[in-house]
């Protein structure tokens, strides 16, 4: 852990905080932690989220690197229904659990409000879990391997979204090869990342699409889709959102 991230770990161990527990009870780390310490959002929060330009993944990440008080646990490290977890945490300790969206009417065409409790949230169920190391074994369909996998971390997820972002316009951008990749451990037990990187260029499209869904639907997660009805009467389902906007409503 580098040094400047240890010291301010340590100098906000004093600091109001509670304890938030993970929803992947921290099967995924090597610390294994089922819980953090997790400080309160403060005056000096807020000046990092009104002046934030946009909904950038960097202010979010900055932000928990100011407010995760463990000395081994990196935000850049946890998987993503963690990192929500903990933001949902800051959000309804300092603001309340409603959140007020802004949605439209499909049969009118306009928009209405509507508020949703985040503390009614509920976790999705996994049928396997993954090994002691965090990893699942897994046969592919097609081609009858078998690999070890892992699901991404948020830091990986935003590194690939940078990685899209800035990949040349007018070209194909290997997403897909590029998320294999960062998933795939081993391959037959062969953990080589020459040889994956290859292995990934000709995988076949069922055996992608089955290792991406098994460790989506294994890997603990909050269930964000939401249905409500609208004032005609027609049923909306959406997906809460997370980002600088997730708290910019109160600023």
């Amino acid at each position: 852990m580098d040094r400047e991230l240890l010291e301010a770990a340590t100098s906000n161990f004093n600091l109001p905080h509670d304890v938030v527990k993970l929803p992947t009870n921290g099967i995924f780390y090597k610390s294994k932690k089922k819980s953090i310490k997790v400080g309160y959002l403060t005056a000096s929060d807020e000046n990092l989220l009104v002046n934030a330009r946009n909904s950038n993944n960097n202010v979010i990440i900055s932000l928990l690197r100011n407010k995760i008080y463990e000395h081994d646990i990196k935000p850049d490290e946890l998987l993503e229904s963690d990192i929500q977890a903990i933001l949902i945490f800051l959000r309804n300790t300092s603001f309340g659990p409603e959140y007020t969206l802004s949605l439209v009417d499909p049969r009118t065409e306009k928009s209405f409000e509507v508020t949703i409790l985040l503390d009614e949230l509920n976790l999705t169920k996994c049928e396997y879990k993954p090994d002691e190391d965090g990893t699942f074994t897994i046969k592919l369909p097609r081609s009858g391997d078998t690999l070890k996998v892992k699901p991404l971390t948020i830091g990986e997820s935003n590194e690939l979204e940078s990685l899209s972002e800035n990949y040349p316009q007018g070209r194909v951008t290997p997403i897909i090869t590029w998320r294999l990749n960062k998933m795939i451990v081993s391959i037959n037990g062969n953990d080589d990342r020459g040889m994956i990187s290859t292995y990934v260029e000709t995988m076949p499209i069922m055996d992608s699409k089955f290792l991406r869904v098994f460790v989506k639907d294994n890997t603990p997660s909050l269930d964000l889709r939401k249905t409500v009805k609208a004032p005609s009467g027609e049923l909306v389902t959406f997906n809460v959102t997370f980002g600088v906007d997730f708290f910019r409503p109160f600023f």
